[in-house]
């Protein structure tokens, strides 16, 4: 860094600095910056060039600590629920419009199959029932959707435990809501709730290659096109969704945790702006 004197800022650089200097390049001023972060000594140098060289600068803050000072005289600190506290250990406050999309999602179908009913067309309760959980799936581990992000995936919490935590919020919020509506329009748990846990934990699985993020859209939207499409266009339920298949439905499920466990280590080394 130019202008030093030693391992210390030189105070004609300091000055500068305080009182804005247009010749001061972007590079110099982001040295000095981040010599400052870890020096206490040029840091006093630049509180005394601000008393000095910019006085209203330096009443300025006297006046703002006032007026803090003032404002929170005699007011206690606000108390955090501890049962709000641990359920932000499980999931992220990102994470709930997410939720509340599913819940609606299912209770939209819902609605629609109390209007359809005597027609001869498919469960939209059923047909929609793998990939429902799959949005708060995506929202639960994607740093582009968590403001923490960054720092989550430094902790040491970070990895499969956390990815696991979040994934049971989203099944928890979900999974009833899914029972209560098969029920209603007459569909059975087993077909709705089998399919719905084999897809959510093929997505982790699938999740270790691509991020979660990515494998919740490569599913869903294989999905839609493989069994939804098709089932609305001929008014007929996909086979996938008939009662033979939950054999099929249920090794998948057995797959993709043993592949899950095998590949947990990727959920802390996975590259890339998206937390896995």
């Amino acid at each position: 860094m130019t202008g030093t004197t030693g391992p210390h800022a030189a105070r004609d650089l300091i000055t500068a600095y305080v009182t804005g200097d247009t010749t001061l390049s972007a590079d110099t001023e982001w040295a000095l910056e981040a010599h400052l972060e870890n020096c206490g000594r040029c840091r006093r140098h630049v509180a005394e060039a601000v008393t000095t060289h910019t006085p209203a600068v330096n009443t300025l803050l006297d006046d703002v600590w006032a007026e803090v000072d003032a404002t929170a005289l005699d007011r206690p600190a606000p108390v955090r629920s501890p049962l709000l506290h641990k359920a932000r250990r499980w999931a992220p406050p990102s994470q709930l419009p997410w939720l509340l999309m599913s819940v609606l999602v299912i209770l939209s179908a819902l609605g629609i199959d109390m209007l359809a009913r005597g027609k001869t067309v498919p469960s939209l309760v059923l047909l929609l029932s793998p990939v429902v959980p799959l949005l708060g799936v995506a929202a639960a581990w994607t740093q582009r959707l968590d403001p923490m992000g960054e720092l989550t995936v430094t902790t040491p919490r970070a990895g499969l435990r956390l990815v696991l935590r979040r994934t049971a919020v989203v099944l928890g919020a979900v999974i009833p809501v899914l029972a209560v509506a098969g029920g209603v329009v007459g569909v059975s748990p087993a077909l709705c709730l089998l399919p719905c846990l084999a897809f959510t934990v093929g997505t982790l699985a699938l999740g270790t290659v691509t991020g979660v993020r990515r494998a919740a859209e490569l599913l869903g939207t294989a999905w839609v096109f493989v069994a939804i499409i098709p089932s609305l266009f001929t008014a007929r339920l996909s086979v996938l969704l008939a009662p033979q298949s939950m054999p099929v439905w249920a090794l998948a499920l057995t797959v993709s945790a043993l592949a899950i466990t095998v590949r947990a280590r990727a959920f802390t080394t996975l590259p890339g702006t998206e937390l896995p």
